[in-house]
Parts: structure tokens; C-alpha cells; sequence
């Protein structure tokens, strides 16, 4: 059975970088709302409890029985998990008189506190948080402190003389700091020590470790019934794909339906490499009903939704071909399934957009997702144990509308041909410059914008293309790729002299946020 450490959410924005770090040291790990019952499994390690945008002293202040969990597991407080800790022991917190946010300055006070292990004094430690612990309770000590912030770090003190030293049960920390950030120099060392001298984590969940529990327990849901799953040619669902494979073979059938709105050449690729790693692969070419239901449709949601709902009938109808269908496969990842839990109430919808709308409900069929408790990150380490080649695992991310959010207004075919032949040049042009990994995401969009324009001696009247790049982590926010000037260029050049229907090119150096990623 899988060690697992238990994040309890309380509503921080930072609670899926907790997450990260823990699953770094390769523990395994899951968020769940605060307000969830715990099951105190022989598995469990630890509890964490995340921060808060709220305050402990809020009327209905979000609650958990800390001394209940505490005389179990070893338990590790962050921000508002700290104060929410002091408060339930007897000690007191406030309103800050001085508020602090971003870096201060770490003055470790105990150096044989197991959470503050090897910690070097001085280092830099990123606060958020208008309340503060004015008086910590007699049962704890003060571990670290800032300039600011008398309480920055606090433990339950060892039990008396005579008695065993305090390990596991009754272990509690504090921390008024967010070690998960990436401005705390040491966060990740602070967590580790939590994870390995508190909570005697043994540090085995590996990709291999993933792939072989994952393939058994596959086997023991599935056994010889069938599976049918819409790929994409993205990682996400490659990689579920290649899971499923292994544990059930032949018994998984993959569809992958062409909607019209797909990159130039991808549905043969994704045909070709499926097949190549050995997936039972059908391709539907359905391009012509796609662009019968896009006519006459600008609006973005009306675009998206027509999409969705073609490809839910188009989807069942191969279905319905295939018998003995049971299980319907997916790519879901755990921040799709995190972003559908709220802090104030359990909840374990899938957000529609990833789970393709409507089909599990339509089709009566059970829902087989191997990926749903895995970060991107964590999708491509597998992929890569699995065996993918590195050029379907670093593929930029697409949206599920495809071409039809990036052609501005309606979509035709000729307009579709127009973006295709533009995006192949750029991406290409990415991936011969080397400029295509050190972006994470790219894509020509085709505006309802036409300029005139002078080749030869002749006068043009034609369509304009913007060039999207973006840098990010995880898309939540993202930056516009720096691009050398030269490089763009030579796509501007590429595209307007090899494209009849484009003679102007421009480059988007919008920032998400305001701007979306995505035009539409």
C-alpha cells in the first residue's frame, strides 16, 4: 500500500504547490477539503493543513479537530494552519500590528527542532497573512522568529523526562511562513524534514512505482471487459491510453475523431504515432460535419458549444458500433480534479471542458481515469517511464476547440486551411530555431481583419495572422515569450511569401492576466 500524506485545503492559493513539494520527495499526497472526513488508514503519514484567505477569528471560521488528528499523525501547520493551531490549544491571535508580506528574514531559535533540520539561519522565508500568533500556547515553543513576527515557526514540546521523546503522535508544527513558494529558499528542505524525521516517510513513490500499481489495479477493475476512450494525440491522454493498454491490451479502443479545427497534418501523425506505440486506434474523418455545425456561429461560446456537442454524437455513434463497451476512458489530472472541489462543500465533478461534456451521462458508461491523481509534471515523468517518445511528452498544450477559438468569428474551411498551412511555419520555425521548449505554448491566430498590401506590382487585399508565445508554469498565469526579433522575422516572411490569403503578420505581447491565453 502507498504511503500518503493528506493536505487539508482551506482555501489557499498556494495549496497545490504543498502538493508539488511533497510529491518532489516522492511521497504521495492528495488535497481534500478541510470540512472531509479523514480516514485514519495504516497508510497515512501526516496531515498538513494549507492557508487560508481567511482569518481563525471570522465568525464560522473554517474548523478541523486538530487534537484529534494530532493523536494519530504527525500534524504540519502553514499560515492559517498555524494560527488555527494556536487558537484550538488556548493561545491567542490577532490582527498584525505590522503586516508582513513577501520576504523576511528566517532566525531560527531552536536548532534541534526536526522540522527546522539543517535549515541555515538567515535564510529568506515568504510571509502572507494579516493575522498573527500574539501568545502561543504553554504546550508549544517558539522555533523561529522573524523581525517582524515573534512566532514564525513553532513545535509541541517534547514530553517530560523518563517518558519516550515526542515522534509521531502528538507531533505538531507550525509555520507562519509559506515554505511551498518558490521565494522561500529553503521551503522544500523545511517540508522534507517534516515528511522524512517527523513522519518517516520512506520516499518510494516513483513513476515505476505509479505504472505498476496503477496497470494492477486496472486489471482488477476491468478484467476482460472493454474500454473505449477518445484520444486526442496530447500527453495527457496518450499516457492514460498507454496505462489502460498495458493492463487491458486490445481490450482498449481509442477513437480519434477529426473535427476540421485540427493542426495541419495532425490527424495522420496521431494515427501513425499511436499506432506506433501500439494502440488500438480508429480515426473518423468528420471534418465535413464539424464545418456544418460551425456555419454561420462567431460567438466563442457558441463555437465551443457546437463543438462539444458534435463531438459527443459523432463519439457515440462509433461507440455504438463497437459491442460490449463498459468503461469510458480519460486524461483527467488532478487539477482538474482539484479546481472542482470547493473548501465549503465536498464536491468531485469534473470540470466539463476536460471530462468531454455529457459523455459518461449519455452513454451509461463507468469512468476508468488513471491519471486523476497526478500534476502535467508528473504525467510526462510517467510518459517517460512508459517508454513515450520526448516529442509527444514536450508537445505544447492545444485547446480542446482546437482552430476554431484561434479563427476569429466564423469558421470556414478556407479559413482553416489558411491557419493551418500559417501555424505549421511558426511551430516549425520554433523547432528549428530551438525556441519550442523554452516556450509553453504557441499558435497563429487568424483575425477578421483584412489590410492592403503591395507584392510585385500587384495591390492585396487580405487576411492579417497574429503570433502567439507564452511562458508559464501552469498556465494559470503566463507572460509573453521574449522571441528574438530576427526569428520573428523569418516567419513573418515564411508565412506572408508561401501563403496566398495572408499579408500581414503581427505578434501578441499581451500578459495573462488581463489577457487570456487563448484569443477566444
Amino acid at each position: 500500500m502507498t504511503e500518503k500524506i493528506l493536505i487539508l485545503d482551506f482555501g489557499s492559493q498556494y495549496t497545490q504547490l504543498i502538493a508539488r513539494s511533497v510529491r518532489e520527495a516522492n511521497v504521495y499526497c492528495e488535497i481534500t477539503p478541510f470540512n472531509k472526513e479523514i480516514e485514519f488508514s495504516p497508510t497515512l503519514k501526516g496531515v498538513i493543513l494549507s492557508g487560508s484567505p481567511f482569518s481563525v477569528n471570522d465568525k464560522g471560521a473554517l474548523f478541523v479537530d486538530v487534537k484529534k488528528i494530532a493523536e494519530k499523525v504527525p500534524v504540519l501547520g502553514i499560515c492559517y494552519g498555524a494560527q488555527l493551531i494556536a487558537k484550538i490549544y488556548g493561545g491567542i491571535v490577532e490582527k498584525s500590528d505590522k503586516r508582513e508580506y513577501g520576504r523576511s528574514k528566517l532566525q531560527i531559535k531552536n536548532q534541534s527542532d526536526e522540522l527546522l533540520k539543517d535549515v541555515k539561519n538567515d535564510s529568506d522565508v515568504w510571509m502572507s497573512h494579516s493575522d498573527t500568533i500574539k501568545k502561543l500556547p504553554d504546550t508549544f515553543s517558539i522555533s523561529a522568529s522573524t523581525h517582524n513576527i515573534p512566532v514564525a515557526a513553532f513545535d509541541s514540546k517534547d514530553t517530560p523526562p523518563g517518558d519516550a521523546i515526542r515522534t509521531g503522535n502528538n507531533a505538531i508544527f507550525g509555520l507562519q511562513f509559506h515554505p511551498e513558494v518558490y521565494h522561500s529558499a529553503e521551503g522544500k528542505k523545511i517540508i522534507s524534514n517534516f515528511l522524512i524525521s517527523v513522519c518517516k516517510c520512506s520516499q518510494d513513490w516513483t513513476p515505476a512505482h505509479f505504472i505498476n500499481d496503477t496497470v494492477a489495479a486496472i486489471k482488477e477493475k476491468i478484467g476482460d471487459k472493454k474500454v473505449i476512450m477518445a484520444l486526442s494525440g496530447g500527453v495527457d491522454s496518450t499516457v492514460a491510453a498507454t496505462l489502460i493498454h498495458r493492463a487491458i491490451g486490445k481490450n482498449l479502443y481509442g477513437i480519434f475523431v477529426d473535427n476540421g479545427v485540427l493542426r495541419k497534418d495532425e490527424f495522420e501523425q496521431v494515427i501513425e504515432s499511436c499506432k506506433s506505440i501500439g494502440l488500438n486506434i480508429k480515426g473518423v474523418d468528420a471534418k465535413n460535419y464539424f464545418y456544418k455545425k460551425l456555419a454561420g456561429k462567431s460567438d466563442p461560446e457558441e463555437k465551443r458549444k457546437a463543438i462539444g456537442k458534435s463531438f459527443i454524437e459523432i463519439f457515440d455513434e462509433e461507440a455504438h458500433k463497437i459491442e460490449g463497451i463498459e468503461f469510458l476512458g480519460q486524461g483527467t489530472i488532478y487539477p482538474d480534479v482539484i479546481e472542482s472541489v470547493s473548501v465549503h462543500g465536498p464536491s468531485v465533478t469534473i470540470k466539463s471542458h476536460h471530462n468531454v461534456g455529457g459523455l459518461p451521462e449519455r452513454m451509461k458508461l463507468l469512468l476508468i481515469e488513471p491519471l486523476r491523481s497526478l500534476f502535467k509534471d508528473e504525467v510526462r515523468k510517467v510518459g517517460a517511464e512508459l517508454g513515450l517518445p520526448s516529442s509527444l511528452l514536450n508537445r505544447h498544450p492545444f485547446p480542446g476547440p482546437g482552430l476554431a477559438i484561434r479563427i476569429l468569428g466564423e469558421v470556414t474551411e478556407e479559413k482553416v486551411q489558411l491557419l493551418q498551412k500559417a501555424d505549421a511555419i511558426y511551430v516549425n520555425a520554433l523547432k528549428k530555431f530551438d525556441l519550442y521548449a523554452t516556450v509553453w505554448q504557441a499558435g497563429a491566430i487568424l483575425l477578421p481583419v483584412k489590410s492592403v498590401g503591395v507584392m510585385g506590382d500587384e495591390r492585396t487585399y487580405e487576411f492579417t495572422v497574429a503570433l502567439r508565445a507564452v511562458t508559464s508554469v501552469d498556465g494559470m498565469t503566463a507572460d509573453w515569450a521574449h522571441l528574438p526579433y530576427d526569428f520573428l522575422a523569418y516567419v513573418s516572411n515564411e508565412i506572408i511569401n508561401n501563403i496566398k490569403g495572408i499579408n500581414r503578420v503581427v505578434y501578441d505581447i499581451s500578459s495573462k492576466p488581463p489577457a487570456t491565453i487563448e484569443w477566444e
